[in-house]
């Protein structure tokens, strides 16, 4: 946990924000695996999390905006809690690591709020994620489930967006701590990527390293010498010479907060001259969106430029063709570089994208693209001092989705599908690092950044 008075001022901001009546914040259960008594590892609700600090199950906060009181609603641990888990400290002590006076238990919530709905005072809440918490909310305020977003407080929302956004400095510092990790995570997967070695032996190697470090993994790991696909959580194949293997992935500290990382490697070490070729244009990619992010660039923009730089590679190669910028404003790019470039960073690996991606991404100045590919964009809007983003474009050569394009004759005068047929077994390359937004710039966050060129990754990989 942070200082006290870092929940207090936080707490008095979104106050400020809301101007008048109840905010609700309920913190997370545990989920069983199997059975109540084997649940999944426990992680709070990251509005809870940035609110309140704590991070235990079966808690919830109340913010009250008219009578200036913050209060949280929990139970004492008795002696069984004692007896499996340990002595723990008391909810007054817990709470006032909060900066929070008032504890209340867990049973009086109810009369809170029908208090305060009784009186016409409006209860704020953010959407919830989880089927227990929307159970417990729709519960307490007498609601139906089914009816529940009806009731979201949008302005609640917006408040929790722009405080959120913003990091401060102690925020930055705990990125930049699983950003540490995630460099050992990824130059451990360097070392281990050798032919006859399975996946899944890297997946949990990886895991290990994040454990080791006191955290966790921030998502579920990426890793697959099927590199195509973007999203790859299966790890049984066995490592082949002559492949790629993409890893994604990152660490989470024992306060919550996140990195988010993908190298592409050769397996066995050593990048063919195909490879190299492809893996450079994405690196360019990535250094240009890099050197251009700033305060008031929309991160649209620097999405543009990165797909630019992806295209005129691809047409130096001769598998796109005709003018560039009007083969990236008509999509064509979006078949090798078919997802967005980036997302917010923070608490959560895709910051406060339970609150509504659009709600994070968009905003009344820039609204999300229709476009196929651009349409996958998370983030858009301008951009801020202290955001926390990533930086991930990527090139993939995705057979089904060729022979759509080519079936269909889409982007036909920009795309040079017979050249295409050389890579329906290349496999994909995406490259991404995390930055945060300078007064007049960006930096990579970490001590050094992870392994990238083609000959550092090979010198990596020797070691």
């Amino acid at each position: 946990m942070f200082d006290s008075n870092t929940y207090i001022k936080r707490r008095n901001a979104l106050r400020k924000s809301l101007k008048s009546g109840v905010i609700l914040f309920i913190g997370n259960n545990e989920a069983p695996m199997n059975y109540a008594g084997n649940p999944y590892r426990f992680r709070q609700d990251s509005n809870f999390l940035y609110f309140f600090g704590l991070s235990l199950p079966k808690l919830a906060g109340v913010i009250d905006i008219d009578e200036g009181t913050d209060c949280i609603y929990g139970d004492e641990h008795d002696i069984e809690d004692i007896i499996w888990n340990g002595q723990l400290p008391s909810m007054q002590e817990l709470a006032g690591l909060a900066g929070v006076s008032s504890v209340v238990p867990r049973k009086d919530l109810r009369i809170k709020l029908l208090s305060a709905t009784r009186k016409g005072r409006k209860v704020h809440f953010a959407p919830p994620y989880r089927a227990d918490a929307g159970n417990t909310v729709a519960d307490l305020l007498g609601l139906r489930f089914g009816d529940l977003l009806n009731y979201v407080s949008k302005s609640l929302v917006r408040a929790i967006v722009a405080l959120r956004s913003v990091k401060e400095a102690c925020e930055i510092a705990e990125i930049e701590k699983a950003c540490d990790t995630g460099y050992a995570m990824h130059t451990r997967a360097m070392h281990l990527c050798q032919p006859g070695v399975y996946e899944y032996q890297i997946a949990g190697a990886l895991e290990g390293v994040a454990a080791s470090a006191g955290g966790t993994i921030s998502f579920p790991v990426i890793l697959s010498q099927n590199s195509e696909i973007l999203h790859n959580h299966s790890h049984r194949n066995l490592l082949v010479e002559g492949k790629m293997m993409l890893t994604d992935a990152g660490a989470e500290t024992a306060s919550g907060y996140a990195s988010d990382f993908t190298r592409t490697i050769p397996v066995g070490g050593k990048f063919t001259e195909r490879q190299a070729a492809v893996y450079n244009i994405v690196l360019k990619a990535n250094n240009r969106a890099q050197e251009i992010a700033k305060p008031g660039m929309f991160y649209y923009d620097v999405h543009i430029a990165a797909a630019t730089v992806i295209a005129e590679g691809l047409k130096e190669l001769g598998l796109m063709k005709g003018d560039t910028a009007e083969a990236v404003a008509n999509g064509a790019h979006a078949l090798f570089f078919p997802h967005g470039l980036g997302h917010m960073m923070g608490l959560d690996v895709h910051d406060m994208e339970n609150l509504g991606e659009n709600n994070v991404g968009y905003d009344d100045e820039i609204q999300r693209s229709p476009q196929f590919g651009t349409a996958y964009l998370r983030f858009g809007r301008r951009l801020k001092e202290n955001f926390v983003l990533t930086v991930e474009p990527g090139i993939y050569f995705i057979p089904a989705l060729i022979a759509k394009w080519k079936t269909e004759k889409i982007n036909g005068s920009f795309i040079n599908f017979n050249r295409l047929n050389e890579y329906l077994d290349f496999g994909g390359i995406r490259i991404e690092d995390n930055i945060a937004v300078t007064k007049n710039a960006c930096r990579r966050l970490g001590k050094q950044r992870i392994p990238v060129s083609v000959e550092e990754i090979e010198e990596e990989m020797r070691k």
